[in-house]
């Protein structure tokens, strides 16, 4: 088969022939790589970051956003058939802490945990792939096509999902915990993939969004998050004392920026009783000043909570199938569009190395 390569540690990425995986366990489960997407941990791969290959290997198969279809399947598998569609999770547990040995890998307390196509694993840039049917998740074919969103749309439903349990243990006005989220406010930080799709994952619960980001209101990203119903607040013009005068209660912000300055100003907008959860990781920059006294008191005099979030458990990826197949009915003609580029998998280089300006989600198409 065909497979993209890294040399870790390096900016050597390559397109190549690797060994077909094959069935080796009677719960193994064989796809056809239909998409896989693109994200800022591909693209910090390819510059020489953070990727371990596994064990004796020099080189990773990247990749970890995917679809694809069933072509084999183990003598024990009974869930799956030939033909359908489905993704696989990211994580694999180290099998030694409380949270792996219960199957929550997204919690683990070691950090030896894999992940496919970031740590330790082959990920899924390759014409075929091969796991354990328990890390599989099966896809309706009506979203097939937009379902290499269901990994990106996973760290959204974590941090949303962790979010309003928190919130309904404290304030216990429902009895489930996604109706805290209907009426109230959020701020989204960032309007990337991963902001867009909270946007829908908040839109659905019936929450009223606010997006923040720095980029024309007419381009792409903001007429997405006014079709799904949101407002945009442009940041060049917007300062924080005038969000938090005209959106005086913002009940949730999530953050999508991973943009250290902007996240620590955001704080004063949460409004009384508010929730706050990080989704970014910035890069290395210099030393941030912060008026520590004043975070602190609003804090403790407010009731509010900030929390960061990373990776997602199993659960999350079906709310993520649930809510894409919901967003789609809802609105077909918006939620395709946050795929803003589908590339052939022989191509793939236009795209790894650089982020052009009216992207959003970039897809490596493996039928081409």
């Amino acid at each position: 088969m065909e497979a993209i390569l890294l040399k870790t540690g390096t900016d050597d990425v390559f397109l190549s022939e690797f060994p077909d995986p094959v069935i080796n366990n009677p719960t193994d489960v064989k796809l056809k790589v239909l998409q896989v997407g693109i994200c800022g941990t591909d693209r910090e791969e390819a510059c020489g970051g953070r990727a371990d290959a596994p064990a004796g290997e020099k080189n990773l198969i990247i990749g970890h956003e995917m679809i694809g279809q069933v072509l084999e399947v183990g003598k024990e598998v009974k869930d799956f058939k030939k033909g359908d569609y489905a993704v696989f999770t990211v994580r694999r547990g180290c099998g030694k802490c409380e949270a792996c040995k219960v199957e929550v890998y997204d919690m683990c307390y070691t950090g030896d945990y894999k992940e496919r196509g970031i740590k330790s694993l082959h990920g899924f840039q390759s014409t075929y792939v091969v796991d354990d049917q328990k890390y599989l998740i099966k896809v309706p074919e009506s979203i097939h096509d937009i379902a290499v969103l269901t990994e990106p749309t996973t760290v959204v439903e974590k941090a949303i999902d962790e979010s309003c349990k928190i919130q309904v243990n404290r304030l216990p006005a429902h009895k489930n915990h996604r109706d805290w989220l209907r009426g109230k406010t959020a701020l989204i930080a960032g309007l990337g993939p991963i902001g867009l799709l909270g946007a829908v994952v908040l839109r659905l619960h019936g929450c009223n969004v606010l997006g923040l980001d720095i980029v024309d209101e007419n381009s792409a990203r903001p007429q997405i998050l006014k079709e799904l119903g949101g407002t945009y607040l442009n940041s060049k013009e917007h300062s924080m004392e005038s969000i938090q005068k005209q959106h005086p209660q913002i009940d949730l912000i999530l953050e999508a920026a991973g943009i250290p300055k902007l996240d620590f100003d955001l704080v004063q907008t949460l409004g009384i009783n508010g929730i706050y959860v990080l989704t970014g990781v910035p890069g290395d920059g210099p030393p941030l000043q912060v008026n520590g006294a004043s975070v602190m008191k609003q804090l403790v005099l407010k009731n509010q909570v900030i929390f960061g979030s990373v990776n997602a458990s199993f659960s999350h990826f079906k709310m993520a199938v649930d809510d894409l197949e919901n967003g789609l009915k809802k609105w077909p003609n918006t939620l395709p569009k946050i795929i803003s580029h589908r590339i052939p998998h022989k191509d793939f280089k236009k795209v790894l190395a650089k982020h052009t300006s009216d992207e959003i989600k970039v897809v490596i198409d493996w039928e081409k």
